[in-house]
């Protein structure tokens, strides 16, 4: 039961658990804060089989996740029938993905009509004949299209392009003769033909399709952005006029598309990838189009895999293991969950949040909110570097920053759409999920020029995570990241500072980060600096890129400009939490400083930390303890940090911005 006891007791916050002063090197607080911190918990905690790492937000994950299956299985005993749609539909799927022996039974078949829909075309007549349907069934083509805010009008909603995924985590892999290339690649081919020979091709043609399929992703990927490049998301908006795009193509029918899509054609589309959509005609073409074909295919049963029977689960997910260096695929009853909490999220968001978060905690984190709001803004007042203009309008946008704390007022209606086939009509896990999925998309295209829903949440209530959103100029904090070691009302208010106070802030601080700063008070692409303040900042923010860029760290070294807007938001973030958390009577800073690094306890694997190290926006979680900390002064006045300290920065090195 202890393992359970965080989120048990998160009606209130949960149990402090902060580090004793026995597991505290306090040897180590001048040179490695971290280790100090975590180091002992380190050398005897263990990395679970079907994990790829331990610590910190995902042992909150862990414990959520145990929670939620044992009422949930308690209440699949008892009365079932008695719960109201979108939970009683949760409750079918749910049901419908833990009969693994139905699934098994099954095998292939519930995939093989959509296969035998690849299969059947031979040409691009065939293809433009369907693509309508494709698009709208959620087939992996080589582009896409969503629906989503437009970025200099975030009231409406826009048409988007987007680019295909890689087989690969990133471009970056398949440049250079990137080692990581040739250890990976080979466990992708197994893998997918594997799937292939699963789902009754021979051995032979699967490895011929496999094959075939590796060389049009290969095509693919000089053209799409990497990691780095993703990551500065202003540059995706590139609008075009339809008709003009819709020429990138000379051989897919993309305004016949768009009119069985959305009934006429757009008169604009956002295109996120002009270089790709520029090289299309050299990626899809009639010399290419058996590979496409066998791309498709394989995308199609790759990513249908974890709805099928066991051995295609335990076979799709050996790419992925060896990816993050887990030992062993998601047991099955979680893994059912996770298939049944992906789709019905805000589902049972709405149920962990009504049982398990309270109002007394709901109400001290947001004056928590108001208190780091506050700081903020005397922060922004007395900035030195800012001119009056640039000041006015960063205030502005901090007053118009609104807050979603817990969970939403309402499930999103798309869920209750949701209706489960059940087994004695014929109804199988795969289907369902591709029902599901084509409601989805359907909802998404129907969105195209109608106003946007600001009051809608993109997260579960019981997802471990808080987030900003610069489209809408609002941060939001679910019920699940309130709880120790993040918050809890048996902490200090110093803790909880270093906790989920340099949560919030970090949230606010991404309205001013490098991406977050190009936006206004609106949530729109809409340049409020003055070109001096603006350079000044780039420098700044140059600073931090470099204060981080080349650490050495797994094997690899720290990309810099790949992680700038998050460490932007933790320096903003634990700067201010500092602040607020002194602004308090009873503040302790060494409390601060210790649950600052207590938050980013992580143990992981040496792949998940090399893959983090190549796609993650975020820095090294021992990193983002340590780093941050050496920027400010009262961390040397707490610890007494001296020159030859490994914790000292120069003053001069130390990099402040907001």
């Amino acid at each position: 039961m202890k393992n359970l006891l965080v989120a048990a007791n998160n009606a209130e916050g949960g149990q402090s658990d902060q580090p004793t002063s026995d597991s505290i090197d306090k040897s180590l607080l001048k040179d490695d804060l971290y280790q100090a911190v975590n180091g002992r918990w380190e050398k005897t905690a263990k990395i679970p089989a079907d994990h790829s790492s331990t610590g910190g937000f995902m042992d909150l994950n862990d414990n959520i996740d145990k929670l939620l299956m044992g009422d949930l299985d308690e209440i699949l005993k008892g009365n079932k029938n008695s719960y109201e749609a979108p939970f009683s539909e949760f409750l079918k799927f749910y049901e419908l993905a833990q009969n693994f022996k139905k699934r098994d039974a099954d095998g292939a078949e519930p995939l093989k009509p959509y296969l035998e829909k690849i299969e059947n075309i031979t040409s691009f007549d065939d293809l433009n004949a369907q693509i309508g349907d494709w698009v709208k069934e959620g087939f992996n083509l080589p582009f896409g299209f969503d629906v989503g805010p437009d970025m200099k009008n975030t009231q409406i909603n826009a048409l988007f392009a987007g680019v295909p995924r890689l087989f690969l985590p990133d471009r970056t892999y398949y440049e250079n003769n990137n080692p990581a290339y040739k250890q990976l690649m080979p466990i992708l081919t197994k893998t997918l033909s594997q799937l292939l020979v699963l789902a009754d091709y021979s051995s032979n043609e699967a490895d011929q399709i496999v094959e075939s399929a590796k060389k049009f992703d290969a095509l693919i990927a000089p053209h799409v952005k990497s990691s780095e490049e993703n990551a500065d998301y202003s540059k995706m908006y590139n609008p075009q006029k339809f008709s003009d795009f819709a020429k990138s193509s000379s051989h897919l029918d993309i305004t016949k598309l768009a009119k069985e899509i959305f009934d006429k054609v757009p008169e604009q589309v956002i295109v996120t990838e002009p270089k790709y959509y520029e090289a299309l005609d050299s990626i899809v073409n009639e010399d290419t189009f058996s590979d496409m074909k066998n791309w498709i295919l394989v995308n199609t049963i790759y990513s249908s895999s974890s709805y099928l029977s066991e051995e295609f689960r335990q076979t799709g997910s050996t790419f992925g293991r060896a990816l993050s260096g887990k030992k062993s695929a998601t047991p099955q009853k979680k893994s059912a969950f996770y298939l049944a909490s992906g789709i019905f999220g805000q589902t049972i968001g709405d149920y962990y949040a009504k049982k398990y978060f309270g109002p007394k905690a709901k109400a001290d984190v947001e004056h928590m909110v108001r208190n780091m709001i506050s700081v903020y803004e005397n922060r922004l007042k007395n900035n030195t570097w800012l001119g009056k203009a640039t000041r006015e309008k960063a205030i502005l946008k901090l007053d118009k920053l609104e807050l979603q704390v817990g969970y939403p007022d309402h499930i999103d209606e798309i869920e209750y759409k949701y209706q489960v086939t059940p087994e004695d009509q014929g109804g199988t896990l795969f289907e369902n999920a591709s029902k599901f999925g084509r409601i989805a998309l359907a909802d998404n295209f129907a969105k195209l020029g109608k106003p946007v829903d600001r009051t809608r949440w993109e997260m579960s209530a019981s997802t471990v995570n808080a987030y900003y959103e610069p489209f809408k100029n609002i941060i939001v904090f679910p019920a699940a990241i309130l709880q120790a070691p993040f918050y809890s009302l048996k902490q200090t208010s110093s803790q909880n500072y270093g906790g989920i106070g340099a949560v919030i802030a970090h949230e606010i601080s991404h309205a001013f980060d490098n991406n977050g700063s190009l936006f206004d008070e609106l949530g729109n692409l809409n340049n409020w600096w003055t070109k001096e303040d603006h350079e000044y900042f780039s420098k700044l923010a140059d600073k931090m890129i470099n204060e981080f860029n080349g650490i050495p760290f797994a094997g690899g070294k720290v990309n810099g400009k790949l992680t700038v807007s998050e460490n932007i938001a933790d320096a903003g973030g634990l700067s201010c939490a500092n602040e607020a958390a002194k602004n308090e009577g009873n503040y302790n800073l060494y409390d601060f400083f210790i649950n600052w690094a207590k938050v980013w306890r992580m143990k992981a694997t040496k792949e998940y930390k090399q893959l983090l190290l190549n796609i993650d926006v975020h820095a090294p979680a021992e990193l983002r303890a340590n780093v941050q900390v050496k920027n400010l002064d009262d961390f040397y006045a707490t610890f007494e940090v001296q020159p030859g300290d490994g914790m000292y920065l120069k003053p001069e090195e130390r990099v402040k911005i907001w």
